[in-house]
C-alpha cells in the first residue's frame, strides 16, 4: 500500500472533494413575493431584481 511521503496540505484536498455536488440544487421562497429561486442567486419578478428580499436593480422600460 502507497504511502505519502509528505503531508497533502488541507488546499489539494478541498480540491479534490469540489467535483461532489448535491444532485438537486436547494430552492428557496422568497417570504416577501413569494416567488421560488435557488438559494444565494439574485431573481426577476415583476421588472424588478430581488436579493435576500430587497429590490436591488429595476429593469428599464423603455
Amino acid at each position: 500500500m502507497a504511502h505519502p511521503k509528505h503531508r497533502h496540505s488541507k488546499t489539494r484536498s478541498a480540491k479534490r472533494r469540489t467535483h461532489y455536488k448535491a444532485e438537486e440544487p436547494t430552492v428557496a421562497v422568497c417570504s416577501v413575493t413569494g416567488e421560488s429561486h435557488l438559494y444565494h442567486r439574485a431573481y426577476w419578478h415583476e421588472n424588478k431584481l430581488y436579493y435576500k428580499g430587497k429590490v436591488v436593480m429595476e429593469k428599464a422600460v423603455d
